[in-house]
């Protein structure tokens, strides 16, 4: 059973993960920025607990799943994020280039920049730099997102793709089956793609941005 202490360590553990404070995470998110204070998670002698309303819009400013937060939530103390370390930063354009990505999307190589991001248990999270006006309004020419090769990806999720001609672009994931993935894309004066399997060399969820 969910306490409201683990619900509140999780909303303080994904603020951590993203770099806020609760205060700032609240604030991102179009909230009242004192509504996740710790002053205020007992009231009158009774716990309050977050509304489902207030929980949603962290999560969609984040770009964090429910799964992330359950993940969060059933942590120990110890296991928390904190702090922050750098990660591998490179524009879109030079991702297509071959040297910097092994065949699961891993970044290899020592020809990156780098950006401070809170730790995560993902060793091999990295940022990609936006560039161009093909992914909004979604995502701006500077933008960096922050991807994740060994998360799992889930229809509906904004995703990278890369395919085996070099072609590096951000969609969301439609449907992914055993012979193709299915991709709309953000900007709608660019058409949705349909890559076959074959023509597939990787699939990786973003879990942040900065915007």
């Amino acid at each position: 059973m969910l306490t409201h202490q683990q619900m509140w360590d999780g909303i303080d553990a994904l603020a951590a993960r993203y770099g806020y404070s609760p205060s700032g995470l609240a604030k991102r998110a179009g909230l009242d920025p004192t509504i996740f204070n710790r002053s205020k998670r007992i009231q009158n002698g009774k716990p309050r607990w977050p509304s489902t309303e207030s929980l949603s819009r962290i999560l969609a400013v984040t770009g964090a799943s429910i799964a992330d937060f359950a993940e969060l939530v059933q942590l120990s103390p110890g296991d928390r994020p904190r702090g922050s370390r750098p990660i591998p930063v490179i524009g879109f354009a030079q991702a297509g280039d071959a040297g910097f990505f092994d065949d699961g999307g891993f970044p290899v190589g020592g020809s990156w920049d780098e950006v401070n991001f809170p730790n995560t248990r993902d060793e091999n999270v990295y940022a990609l730099e936006v560039s161009g006006d093909s992914m909004l309004p979604v995502y701006r020419d500077g933008d960096v997102i922050i991807v994740s090769p060994q998360a799992d990806v889930r229809r509906g999720d904004r995703v990278v793709v890369k395919t085996t001609d070099g072609e590096v672009m951000a969609k969301q994931l439609i449907r992914q089956t055993a012979s193709r993935v299915e991709l709309l894309s953000f900007n709608p004066e660019f058409p949705d793609r349909v890559v076959a399997a074959s023509d597939l060399l990787w699939i990786a969820r973003i879990i942040w941005a900065s915007q």
